[in-house]
């Protein structure tokens, strides 16, 4: 399996017996599988079914299916009950003389409760199963068509999560390269403030200052974050050729990547390194945003 985005649509049509039908199925981006259905009065029964053939399809998803019905001309029986419609005439001409009310026109007649009566053309429990084992075969196909879509969407976007692991990659190793001369930067930031604060007292002797120097250089210390960037870069490569859904661990691995940017800004004590840890926090919630659309 492939690396597969959450954002599909698909179509499937059937039919069977005297009427024909279509599917519709959506799906976007979602924390677990969600469903909606819509579904024709009679064929409510078959939203088990549907749930277990999704779940078994797809890990992650907010998904809309919508069945639609259409009775094949001539199938169904279509009928004026004629007792509802003089019921509605009578009413009507007794207030016929007021003011503010028009005479009912044909088709507003025919629209009200009970003046059409249709008439189910699935006749039987055999025929309903096999109409309904029939509209399930073409659910599948919609399925397939949604699988498709959502891989083919899935390669693009592994393409676009490579390309940001490269950048974040690229980052980290020039970040490695300005840590590098942090010592130095700190020792000469102490020094011109204890000859800014102490002019008048004799100057720290150089033992001194290089202690106070590593002390503070132990706190400004990144390399443990730029370790740890380096591991999550590694591991989301394997990740983005995984044979399984990988969504929920890109998203966690991405939390990961900002917690080690967030304290390598907090740690810096160099302005191009925090220009890189700025750039780099950038990267990763770019990465992270299109992680969202994962499954």
């Amino acid at each position: 399996m492939s690396i597969a985005s959450m954002t599909g649509f698909a179509r499937a049509s059937g039919e069977a017996g005297k009427i024909n039908w279509g599917w519709e199925l959506k799906s976007v981006n979602g924390r677990g599988l969600e469903l909606r259905m819509r579904l024709p009065n009679g064929f409510e029964a078959m939203e088990v079914e549907i749930r277990r053939r999704l779940n078994a399809a797809f890990a992650r998803g907010s998904f809309n299916v919508s069945l639609q019905v259409r009775h094949i001309a001539g199938a169904g029986s279509v009928t004026i009950n004629e007792a509802a419609l003089a019921s509605f005439l009578e009413l009507a001409e007794r207030y016929r003389d007021h003011a503010y009310l028009r005479p009912p026109s044909l088709s507003g007649l025919l629209s009200l409760p009970g003046v059409v009566e249709t008439f189910d053309p699935i006749s039987d429990e055999e025929t309903r199963a096999e109409v309904e084992s029939a509209m399930l075969d073409s659910f599948d196909a919609a399925i397939a068509g949604l699988r498709t879509m959502r891989l083919s969407e899935g390669a693009a976007l592994r393409d676009v999560l490579s390309q940001l692991l490269q950048r974040i990659a690229e980052l980290v190793t020039a970040a490695r390269a300005a840590d590098s001369t942090q010592p130095e930067t700190l020792r000469q930031r102490f020094t011109d403030r204890v000859q800014e604060f102490l002019q008048d007292l004799p100057a720290l002797g150089p033992e001194r200052v290089a202690q106070e120097v590593a002390m503070i250089a132990a706190k400004a210390d990144v390399r443990e974050e730029l370790d740890r960037l380096d591991g999550h870069v590694a591991a989301a490569r394997d990740l983005l050729n995984a044979k399984e859904p990988i969504g929920r661990k890109l998203d966690f691995l991405a939390q990961e990547f900002n917690r080690e940017a967030n304290t390598l800004c907090s740690k810096s004590a160099d302005m191009t390194l925090t220009q890189l840890g700025l750039e780099l926090k950038n990267v990763i919630g770019q990465w992270r945003e299109q992680v969202q659309n994962v499954e």
